[in-house]
């Protein structure tokens, strides 16, 4: 099980704005689609699904730092940092490939409620447990890893 899941892609004409780079909406959508697919190769979507829930964004933080262009190869990468007993913090980092430039970095606190009701729901441990968790203290470490691999 890897900490750290890949999410590559080529930036396509209708992700540009009117600024001639990546719309900075474009940027939230990868990292949520990249979280989503982590989630459905580890087991998560449907362990979810299993016990009649699901996840909603509780908040969104994105800090840009370069802009993206047509036809650059960009990889997000994303991992869990952490489990609460409703929330999870997910962390997300993404790449230009050909200079290794970090272009937005951001995170997005997660919680789990009930499908039905909406309310707020203890997470179950099977669902804790398809993730391993990437420790703040060792993302520096290992992300400088992944980074390079690929």
């Amino acid at each position: 099980m890897s900490q750290i899941y890949r999410y590559e892609l080529t930036v396509t004409d209708d992700a540009v704005d009117t600024n001639s780079h990546v719309n900075n909406l474009e940027y939230l959508r990868w990292m949520q689609y990249a979280a989503i697919l982590h989630s459905e190769s580890q087991g998560c979507t449907k362990a979810t699904t299993d016990v009649g829930a699901t996840w909603v964004v509780r908040a969104h933080h994105i800090e840009y730092l370069r802009p993206a262009f047509t036809g650059e190869e960009i990889v997000v990468l994303t991992w869990v940092s952490d489990f609460r007993r409703v929330q999870s913090l997910r962390k997300y980092k993404i790449i230009r490939v050909k200079d290794n430039a970090v272009l937005v970095e951001g995170e997005t606190d997660w919680a789990f409620v009930d499908a039905q009701t909406g309310r707020l729901r203890s997470i179950p441990k099977n669902v804790m447990a398809a993730f391993e968790i990437l420790p703040k203290e060792k993302e520096a470490e290992i992300l400088k890893h992944e980074n390079k691999a690929g």
